[in-house]
């Protein structure tokens, strides 16, 4: 019996036989158990009412209305905080079936011994029961987090999690209700250099997942609105530093200036154009992506803004010397390819 590590069950419209199923499952494997029902329909009254009367080392916490899957972590996760003081962490699991109490407890055990990390349960995607909707989800979110957050994890939409007290103390500011906010939990962990052990668990799906509260559509649109709007900030600024850089290559061409100035128009014309759409391109990051706006951070930006910028220009001055083609398609080649590094410049460095 596990008795120094709660299990937390956030509920919405359970299938009542595999919640119970699972529920009788735990009160053997461990002493405190909170379950939040997050708005459940009235028809669902009669399972609560049954786990009240039944399971005294159940804690029952209730929404009066559907709030999300994050806040009634966050609801869990504060009654917790409060009123289990002997505890060193919580384990938290999904009540549609789809975790094995033993995969759980191995869970919990793996927190207690490493109380500072993020413990997940992951499952093996590769298995050909995996209905396509979660195979699918799964690895476009998993790219999705190497590329844009820099961690690699073979299961982004576990909800089989083990955290112990002061991590959970950090997630209870953690943005997001719903879906977004287990995402959001792993975001947090880059941020505060905090490590995630990967347990293995069994992979279940039952009816193909019908039993998921998950919206693949809508869900994952709120999942992926932070990288959307890093993808915005970037083209808009790409698309801004191209069109006035072949403005000024155009301008300095037709103007009656020296000989000198002409020779060097591809880098006049770079630092103008990288300047004003690399202000921009830092205002937009620094209220919408990123959100860490210092005189530090301004600084870090400047200096990689001007390595850039003259990366650039020599490299886009030496292939149009080689190249018989227009200028301004050989930039757009050359930019692509800073564009990708810098990326990874500002996400590790610049914005970290």
């Amino acid at each position: 019996m596990i008795d120094d590590v709660c299990l937390i069950i956030p509920v919405y419209n359970p299938d009542e036989e595999l919640f119970i199923k699972f529920l009788e499952q735990a009160i053997h494997k461990f002493s405190n158990i909170i379950v939040v029902n997050d708005g459940s329909k009235q028809e669902c009254d009669s399972i609560f009412k049954r786990i009240e009367s039944h399971y005294n080392q159940v804690k029952m916490l209730k929404h009066s209305v559907n709030l999300g899957k994050g806040r009634a972590l966050k609801t869990a996760f504060n009654c917790y905080l409060n009123e289990y003081p002997n505890c060193v962490g919580i384990v938290q699991a999904d009540c549609d079936g789809q975790h094995d109490i033993e995969d759980v407890v191995n869970c919990a055990k793996a927190l207690k011994e490493n109380q500072e990390k993020l413990v997940i349960g992951v499952r093996d995607f590769s298995s050909k029961e995996v209905p396509s909707r979660s195979r699918f989800g799964n690895n476009i979110t998993r790219v999705v987090f190497k590329l844009f957050i820099g961690i690699s994890i073979k299961d982004t939409q576990t909800g089989l999690r083990a955290i112990g007290n002061d991590l959970l103390r950090k997630f209870l500011s953690t943005n997001g209700e719903r879906y977004e906010y287990e995402t959001n939990m792993l975001i947090e962990c880059k941020e505060k250099n905090v490590a995630i052990q990967e347990v293995p668990i069994k992979t279940i799906y039952i009816d193909k997942n019908q039993t998921s509260k998950f919206n693949p559509v809508k869900d994952s649109l709120a999942i992926y609105k932070l990288f959307g709007k890093y993808i915005f900030s970037s083209i808009s600024a790409f698309a801004i530093d191209i069109i006035l850089f072949n403005i000024f290559v155009k301008l300095i061409n037709q103007s009656n200036v020296d000989s000198n100035i002409i020779e060097g128009r591809i880098l006049y014309a770079t630092i103008i154009a990288r300047i004003i759409s690399s202000l921009y391109n830092f205002k937009l990051n620094s209220k919408m992506v990123f959100k860490n706006l210092s005189k530090a951070t301004f600084i870090k930006y400047v200096i990689l803004v001007i390595i850039q910028m003259f990366v650039s220009a020599i490299v886009v001055n030496f292939l149009s010397s080689c190249w018989n083609i227009n200028v301004t398609a050989i930039k757009i080649m050359v930019d692509v390819v800073i564009f990708m590094v810098n990326f990874v410049v500002q996400r590790e460095i610049v914005f970290k």
